[in-house]
């Protein structure tokens, strides 16, 4: 964005004290992630655009908090910026449903396309008068490392979300491996103590989840049927053990 802006002649800064001082009309965030105070947004009032449907998840992490938390809809807000996280009153928004089983990336990629053109019809014209927001506040605090683990006695459900995410990991005999792809299935047989392995199945706390794509630490991403012909796990071996 600086290198576009500076081809096209824009003066480029990055102290928030400087923006209050171009005498523009207005400012714009996206995904800027800090608070801007309120000494700075009384000389430049500011619209946000935010990849939730306010007032559910406010804050740093709107998609993945969608993600886990297993809603169906999501969307974007174009909303006026304040001091506090993510309260103001909102101009415009746009619902997008989740597919099922579907990936930040993708999802993220979706709502930054409808929330840019949502952002320039906004834009393209006097403001409309914007509306408050309205429910029960939820906040969607960064996302901890810790988040990603795959801890295998939670539910199927709630760790094939964490895949979801894109960044999930397990360890296998003391080494890292990343779980890029897993849905739920349903178990033929007893599946065994959470992180067991039948085939490329795995018994997790309740339900069983299979592993579709792996990246073993060191190597390039796979199908999860190659790596287990690699693996050759013995009796009684588990994912997550040291």
């Amino acid at each position: 964005m600086k290198a576009e802006a500076e081809r096209l002649g824009l003066a480029v800064a990055d102290s928030l004290d400087a923006v209050a001082v171009v005498g523009a009309e207005l400012g714009v965030v996206v995904a800027y992630g800090r608070l801007v105070p309120e000494r700075v947004l009384a000389h430049l009032p500011m619209l946000n655009l935010h990849f939730s449907l306010l007032p559910r998840w406010r804050g740093a992490a709107p998609v993945e908090r969608a993600i886990l938390a297993g809603d169906a809809m999501t969307g974007v807000c174009v909303m006026a910026l304040e001091a506090e996280l993510d309260t103001g009153p909102v101009y415009a928004r746009r619902e997008v449903a989740i597919a099922p089983g579907e990936h930040l990336g993708p999802l993220r990629d979706r709502l930054v396309a409808v929330g840019t053109h949502l952002l320039v019809d906004v834009l393209d014209g006097p403001l409309p008068e914007p509306e408050p927001q309205r429910g029960e506040p939820t906040y969607a605090a960064k996302l901890d490392p810790k988040e990603l683990r795959l801890t295998w006695t939670r539910p199927a459900g709630d760790l094939a979300r964490v895949v979801r995410l894109d960044r999930a990991w397990t360890t296998w005999r003391g080494r890292r491996l990343l779980v890029l792809d897993a849905e739920v299935v349903a178990a033929a047989v007893d599946p065994g103590a959470p992180g067991a392995l039948e085939g490329v199945t795995v018994a997790t706390g309740e339900g069983t989840v299979e592993l579709i794509r792996v990246q073993p630490e060191g190597k390039a991403p796979m199908p999860a049927a190659e790596w287990l012909r690699g693996a050759r796990p013995l009796v009684g071996e588990r994912l997550g053990g040291s």
